[in-house]
């Protein structure tokens, strides 16, 4: 998931060119050193923020009021160039998402209460000034006439586009509301956020041997260094994903699964300070009040008016074409497991159960082993973090061309744990990655990719600042931290997001914010070349031995490919189909966990199992408007990703060159300097065949028969 540190989608177009230039504050100063500068984190502090808001807030007022006050005519120059060009928010807000994202404590929440309401606050009224609007109309009104090249004209026509769908034809009065509506709204995101890390900060202590029945001795060695740093005694489990997804894996103990599956799966959902319940419902609640002031039927088409999908029709079609199947598939999946449940009952080697959620991991790691084989803890071994990190940066290089050089110590980072990265191609530096790896305290949950500093020509922006956070568990000190195949897919998706970014080469800033189901699209290519014969055989090797993973173990690995597929599928699925359910209504529901329960029984979920993201700490949806109404374009995406595999594939070489030239040339370097879906076909000849994703999920596809699941 890509995390976006401005504000709001339009603070972009309202960039306004640098000035007051404190060299007192850390966060306003300019940025020294390489690579243009880069953020001065070792002399920041939270208390520098309020000071650094205030700066950054009046110098982009002062630089603003010189466009719109402007007596000359509009021009595309002393407008919207104007507004293309950098401002102090450029080094504020990025500093500030990562003290939010990646350095949380009681100090930065308390300046999140404070200071995000004014800031959105803010942004709107540059946003709603109607002699903004105006030159932008008259510029638009005339643009036939201006001479301009086809990316300016995209960038002229999208600014107007976006301001008339957020508001800028609405009278005094209703710009008044929709102020209050947005204002609020960032004050209830603090507030989701704030209690869902506040959940996610709880933990399980576990004080006897017996407790750890089942479990893999890296991951004890992992609760053991979580109860050090906790300072308790016996083995800590988090309430993170991290934790949680092994433990239910591998414990045979069914009574501490189901303990803790009970606490991750209910976070935000106990009926206590931290539950989200309410706050839920007042965020979508205004999210229908401000549909309705902007015109729109409901939040889903507000959020979907400039997306590939284009109307919340379309997403759900989508994705309804893929449930039937996907709940199938679940349903022969759990048949599978109750078997080999009913089988150890009757031979006396377990209890009698009834498949439950806290039992489909575990269930289904037994039937992978009677099916395929295949013991996913066979794997581990072969998956150091370090090298799979190695290999991400080799996949770069072979399809891209970029060299990744280890320069840690060399920049300032914000935690000891960050690692940075030179990156260069062709002998020239293009950026600098950052990685932060580790789960910890006020750290969010989940994966994501940001930059600090993105590439455009207009502002000069050679260098691009990019970073990885990922919340693997950290191991015993000394010992290698061994990954699941997942977790490797997670390292290498999120990588993807980061060479999107590194590959780019556009001139207008205001271009460089894709579609929201185009996001994703770039990092789930990326995730193919993880399990390609080179890397295996390069980067999977055994952590004690050295030597590379057997064919034999490969051969499994790929046999078993779509094992498990309808539980992945119905997992993600079902959050994404709640999502559109929830926004696509012009009224916002009041009781959040009844509409869940509702909407799932309506859609026929699987008893046995969850969504991935349950309500009540879905913080895609309810820290930010960003994956609103929009959790469906992970589904929009891999349509495309399957597709674009496929056409790797047809090569005969899945390192083809001339494949990767044409992606990178068409699709990766441009942001959305012309619309996705023309660049899409440009690359691929013609629109993304949804039967690519149905084939690789190991779905019936329209034409061709049915056939059980292996």
């Amino acid at each position: 998931m890509r995390s976006k540190l401005i504000l709001t989608a339009l603070a972009a177009t309202l960039a306004t060119p640098l000035m007051a230039q404190d060299t007192t504050n850390p966060i306003t100063a300019p940025w020294t050193g390489p690579y243009d500068g880069v953020p001065a984190w070792d002399k920041v502090k939270a208390s520098d923020f309020p000071a650094a808001f205030a700066a950054m807030m009046a110098a982009m007022k002062v630089s603003f009021e010189a466009v719109v006050a402007s007596p000359e005519k509009p021009t595309f120059d002393n407008t919207i160039r104007a507004l293309e060009m950098e401002t102090l928010d450029a080094r504020v807000m990025p500093v500030w998402g990562v003290y939010t994202s990646n350095l949380s404590n009681s100090d930065v929440r308390a300046l999140q209460a404070e200071w995000s309401p004014k800031i959105s606050a803010f942004y709107n009224e540059l946003t709603l000034d109607p002699r903004y609007f105006a030159r932008v109309k008259a510029l638009y009104d005339e643009r036939e006439t201006l001479g301009l090249d086809a990316r300016q004209m995209r960038l002229l026509t999208r600014t107007y586009d976006n301001l008339v769908a957020n508001g800028a034809q609405l009278d005094a009065g209703k710009k008044a509301e929709l102020i209050r509506v947005e204002t609020e709204l960032s004050q209830q995101f603090n507030t989701f956020s704030n209690k869902v890390l506040a959940d996610e900060e709880t933990y399980l202590t576990f004080t006897s041997e017996a407790d750890l029945a089942g479990l893999q001795p890296d991951m004890i060695a992992t609760m053991k260094a979580a109860a050090d740093e906790h300072k308790v005694t016996g083995w800590v489990l988090v309430n993170t994903r991290s934790f949680v997804q092994p433990f239910l894996e591998t414990s045979t103990r069914r009574d501490l699964r189901e303990k803790v599956f009970t606490m991750f799966a209910n976070r935000g959902d106990n009926g206590d300070a931290n539950d989200t319940n309410a706050t839920i419902a007042r965020i979508v609640a205004l999210r229908a009040e401000r549909a309705k002031l902007l015109g729109f039927p409901t939040h889903a088409h507000y959020r979907m008016r400039d997306t590939m999908a284009g109307t919340p029709e379309k997403a759900m079609e989508l994705m309804m074409k893929v449930w039937p199947a996907a709940v199938a598939r679940v349903h022969q999946e759990v048949a599978d497991m109750q078997a080999i449940a009913d089988a150890e009952a009757k031979a006396g080697k377990g209890p009698k159960i009834t498949i439950a959620p806290w039992d489909y991991r575990f269930y289904a790691e037994k039937v992978r082993k009677a099916k395929y084989d295949l013991d996913q803890n066979a794997i581990k071994p072969y998956f150091q973090l370090d090298k799979m990190v190695a290999a991400m940066f080799d996949a770069a290089g072979r399809l891209y061309g970029f060299k990744f050089t280890e320069n840690t110590g060399a920049v300032p980072v914000f935690h000891p744990d960050v690692r940075t990265f030179e990156v260069t191609r062709g002998g020239k530096v293009v950026g600098l990655f950052y990685l932060d790896t580790w789960a910890r305290s006020g750290k969010r949950s989940g994966a994501w990719m940001t930059t600090y500093k993105g590439q455009d020509h207009l502002n000069g922006n050679d260098y691009v600042l990019a970073s990885n956070n990922n919340n693997f568990a950290k191991g015993a000190a000394g010992a290698p931290t061994l990954i699941s195949v997942d977790d490797a897919s997670t390292l290498f998706h999120e990588f993807g997001h980061a060479l999107h970014y590194l590959n780019y080469d556009i001139t207008w800033p205001g271009l460089g914010t894709t579609p929201r189901d185009f996001v994703e699209y770039p990092s789930q290519v990326n995730e193919n070349w993880l399990l390609t014969p080179y890397i295996l055989q390069t980067y999977a090797r055994h952590y004690q031995t050295g030597e590379a993973i057997p064919q034999a173990l490969v051969d499994k690995i790929e046999a078993s490919k779509t094992f498990n597929e309808g539980f992945a599928t119905v997992e993600y699925l079902s959050s994404a189909i709640v999502d559109m359910k929830l926004h696509n209504r012009p009224d916002a529901p009041t009781d959040i966990d009844a509409f869940e329960r509702e909407t799932l029984a309506e859609i026929g979920m699987p008893k046995e199992m969850v969504m991935r993201h349950r309500l009540p700490q879905f913080n895609h949806l309810f820290s930010s408007d960003s994956y609103s109404a929009g959790y469906y374009s992970y589904l929009w995406s891999e349509t495309m990703d399957a597709d674009t595999w496929a056409a790797f594939e047809e090569t005969g070489n899945v390192w083809d060159p001339a494949t990767a030239e044409r992606f990178r040339a068409t699709l990766l370097s441009t942001g959305n300097e012309s619309d996705r879906a023309e660049a899409y076909r440009a690359f691929r000849g013609r629109d993304p065949d949804v039967n690519a994703l149905l084939k690789r999920r190991g779905f019936p596809v329209s034409g061709e028969a049915a056939t059980d699941a292996k």
